[in-house]
């Protein structure tokens, strides 16, 4: 009985602590984590591409830094809608 009432009591403290955007927020900031795996993926490629290849990697870098700015501002936007 005891568990039951600690989950239960756990389980309400979670759902009133946990925001309206929790979970779209944890998906963005996986998503961020992977932008920027791709994106030392890409500075690791710099070392050993040939001078042709280099152009497409720059290009590839200035797309996954645009899309890393797109994610950090959905994560701001849902702060701010959070916390006004």
């Amino acid at each position: 009985m005891l568990r039951i009432i600690t989950v239960l009591l756990l389980m309400t403290v979670s759902a009133v602590a946990l925001h309206d955007n929790t979970f779209a927020v944890f998906e963005l900031k996986e998503e961020l984590q992977m932008r920027y795996i791709n994106l030392w993926e890409l500075f690791q490629q710099l070392e050993y591409v040939t001078p042709e290849q280099r152009e497409i990697v720059y290009r590839e870098i200035e797309h996954i830094r645009s899309e890393i700015q797109h994610i950090i501002d959905q994560i701001l936007a849902h702060d701010k809608h959070e916390h006004p």
